[in-house]
């Protein structure tokens, strides 16, 4: 199927409140214009570098969502335009973001990344991070970043009785937090198991290989 047809023939299936990332990275603008011009509107990139040229090169009611971790010496670049930036793991990085909104006038938005994963590649904050953040004299200072809520990554495997345990892990943490601070966005879930992931309260879900096909990382 094309581009269109996979991204229509997903988005009837989602529920109305779940928000689609489409996941763009490493795919052309031409592959992203295909599902832009079938109505997609936000896309999620994990390189900054790649971001901040396609956000260059395509139409500005995008919404760019920055993805994948981040250095904070790379902030600069993206803090005009970028929607989203999804994983938010330190107090540095929040420090910095805030800097660079400040410089362009902005308030940018930010998801925490909490490690829910049984896997040590997986990056993220612990849920014990994530209470003292909010109380932190330096973060409560900070008044040109939104923390719209929580991100994760499952395990990489099949097992759904593992990922139905770390999926409610992270929302269970966000249903206790969700009114103090005004949460509005949980986020998890991909290609190979969004559908888990909403059966568990997510409701932004990032697809990039059920759209797009699978990446060639030797571009």
């Amino acid at each position: 199927m094309s581009i269109s047809e996979n991204l229509n023939n997903l988005k009837s299936k989602l529920p109305k409140e779940v928000t689609l990332v489409a996941v763009s990275k490493t795919k052309s603008v031409s592959e992203i214009m295909e599902a832009y011009d079938a109505g997609q509107r936000v896309f999620g990139e994990n390189k900054i570098q790649e971001l901040t040229t396609k956000y260059a090169e395509m139409p500005k009611d995008i919404e760019w969502h920055m993805i994948g971790h981040i250095q904070s010496n790379k902030v600069k670049y993206m803090a005009p335009f970028v929607s989203l930036i999804h994983a938010v793991d330190s107090l540095k990085l929040l420090k910095e973001i805030n800097k660079q909104a400040i410089k362009n006038e902005r308030v940018i938005s930010c998801l925490l990344q909490v490690k829910i994963a049984n896997e040590e590649s997986k990056f993220g904050m612990t849920e014990q991070d994530v209470k003292q953040l909010f109380t932190s004299d330096e973060f409560i200072s900070f008044q040109n970043i939104k923390i719209e809520g929580l991100m994760g990554m499952a395990t990489f495997t099949e097992n759904e009785d593992q990922l139905n345990q770390e999926f409610q892990k992270l929302n269970t943490l966000y249903s206790l937090l969700k009114n103090k601070y005004s949460f509005s966005t949980l986020s998890m879930g991909m290609s190979g198991d969004y559908p888990i992931a909403i059966s568990k309260g997510s409701n932004m879900i990032r697809v990039g290989s059920a759209i797009f096909g699978e990446r060639n990382y030797s571009l």
